[in-house]
């Protein structure tokens, strides 16, 4: 099973849309559970690690682009 990687303040795109019609998360704290807000509308969202990681499709922009 392959672990998809990640890191704090990183954009990711999840399979679902939220409401406000963005795709795009930042990821705002990690642990256990994972909080990412939602950069069109500001909201937060605070899931599960294992449930992040099925819900997450790609890392859209990562923080240490070198």
């Amino acid at each position: 099973m392959n672990q998809k990687s990640f890191e704090l303040n990183d954009i990711v795109e999840m399979k679902k849309q939220h409401p406000c019609g963005t795709n795009a998360w930042k990821i705002i704290r990690l642990g256990a559970d994972i909080r990412i807000k939602c950069e069109g509308c500001g909201h937060s969202v605070l899931i599960p690690r294992r449930e992040f990681e099925k819900k997450m499709k790609k890392v859209i922009t990562r923080v240490n682009e070198s």
